[in-house]
Order: structure tokens, then C-alpha cells, then sequence
């Protein structure tokens, strides 16, 4: 069993933004973001679904909210 993460570093509507944690022998790397800009939310589990949250993150959220990226 996994450890529980403090709450305060998870996002969530007060404290937006993006939060990866890598994989290790005994789980799947897992990422949760919620946008500061639109109030989307999401969740992945695994390598190629935590990439791609980020990746959505970027270009579609966070960032591209604060004149960053599109």
C-alpha cells in the first residue's frame, strides 16, 4: 500500500495547478491537475496517461490561462 501524499500538495480550486508522481516497482506513476483558469479537473494512472495529462495541462489549462503556451 501507498503513502497517502500530504493534502496540501494536492490541487484543488484553492490552490490550482498540476501534480506528477513518478512510479516506482510496486505502483504506477499517477498525475492530478485543477485548472486555476477554467476549474477542469482530472486524474491518470500509468506513464502514458499521466504524459498525456500533462500534456493536456499545458496546452489547454495552467499555463495557456496565463499567456503561456497554447
Amino acid at each position: 500500500m501507498g503513502r497517502k501524499l500530504p493534502s496540501y500538495l494536492n490541487p484543488t480550486p484553492e490552490s490550482p495547478g498540476l501534480r506528477v508522481r513518478g512510479g516506482t516497482q510496486h505502483t504506477r506513476s499517477q498525475g492530478d491537475y485543477v485548472c486555476g483558469g477554467c476549474g477542469a479537473e482530472d486524474h491518470a494512472n500509468g506513464d502514458s496517461d499521466v504524459k498525456a495529462l500533462v500534456e493536456d495541462y499545458t496546452d489547454n489549462h495552467g499555463p495557456a490561462h496565463r499567456g503561456g503556451r497554447r
